[in-house]
């Protein structure tokens, strides 16, 4: 099958996101991100961690503890080069020494920036464009993914528009800073679940959030749960914010909700199957249409299966030979 076209090539159109690792792992202390540097190393490249200076940083050390997150980020201990950073949010006295220190000093493995309390899609865009003034400063040679956390009204207000701002590759909900953004207008039950799944007004916000990335090609990754002393909670979340919502991700702040939430994420094994199944009689059938299971399928379906395909992989999960071979085998990307 030397001549066969591959899906990256004859599957144009519609929406490209981004394949992102569907768990990230929140750690605020040195010990915390090393103990999941790690499971990482471990496990494989199944979430991202995220090393915290907003609310991980003791108060009067926010420099010593970026500059240790740094030195982790930059070292051989991140094999997979899957560790980003939440910094200081733009309007902190922190927020230009984070951003300095962690470009000047990890910049080329640096996996992304998580940048919070973002007040509107203008404060967004001046964030970003901070960003890319350092990153040119410092000479880096790639653009630095940012992940905006949406937890203020007015970010809410201005979703659309902050997903289409340039880096931006996740919107990132923060459930508990939203519900309590309302002024106590909402319960403390809109925090956990069920709560947050059947609140009207945190209901339109996922969707909205939710919409407002995949219409651009990005990732939406959905809130923590409470609950760590249950791991079958984190699953139960995952389950319900990828099957009811679309959310591609979500936050995991103890170790025990990685793999819940990796196998919420992950396509079934049946659809893996029928997937490849269906893009292989697709590649050779030049991409034209075919018949399978008694169903018709074409280019709109292909770019379905050909997600789940990546997807799939993302998450880890073993795909049958045949389609690895075919559509994997030089490990090519795919966007």
């Amino acid at each position: 099958m030397a001549d066969a076209i591959h899906p990256h090539d004859a599957l144009t159109g519609g929406t490209a996101l981004p394949s992102l690792p569907p768990c990230e792992h929140f750690a605020g202390n040195e010990r915390q991100m090393r103990k999941a540097l790690e499971l990482q190393q471990r496990l494989g490249p199944v979430f991202d961690l995220t090393c915290d200076c907003e609310d991980g940083a003791p108060v009067g050390s926010e420099a010593a503890h970026v500059e240790m997150i740094a030195g982790l980020v930059a070292s051989a201990d991140n094999r997979f080069g899957r560790v980003g950073v939440r910094v200081h949010d733009p309007d902190h006295p922190s927020w230009s020494h984070d951003i300095d220190v962690l470009l000047s000093r990890a910049g080329e493995r640096l996996a992304y920036l998580t940048i919070p309390k973002v007040a509107s899609a203008a404060r967004a865009e001046a964030a970003i464009g901070y960003v890319g003034s350092r990153v040119l400063h410092f000479g880096l040679r790639r653009a630095i993914p940012v992940h905006v956390l949406m937890e203020t009204h007015g970010a809410m207000h201005d979703a659309w528009s902050i997903a289409a701002l340039p880096w931006v590759e996740t919107l990132d909900f923060g459930l508990l800073d939203f519900v309590s953004s309302h002024g106590g207008a909402l319960d403390e039950s809109a925090m956990r679940s069920p709560g947050q799944f059947e609140h009207r007004l945190i209901i339109r916000a996922k969707a909205d959030l939710a919409a407002a990335a995949l219409a651009h090609g990005i990732v939406p990754c959905h809130a923590i749960c409470m609950d760590t002393g249950d791991p079958e909670a984190a699953y139960r979340d995952a389950s319900r914010a990828r099957r009811e919502y679309g959310f591609l991700r979500m936050v995991s702040i103890h170790p025990n909700q990685i793999e819940p939430i990796v196998r919420a994420m992950t396509p079934e094994l049946s659809l893996i199957g029928r997937s490849a199944d269906i893009l292989l009689a697709g590649q050779a059938a030049g991409w034209g249409p075919i018949k399978h299971d008694g169903q018709m399928h074409d280019r709109a379906s292909y770019r379905h299966f050909w997600q789940v395909l990546q997807r799939a992989r993302a998450c880890g999960a073993g795909l049958p030979p045949a389609a690895e071979a075919a559509f994997f085998g030089n490990q090519r990307s795919t966007g």
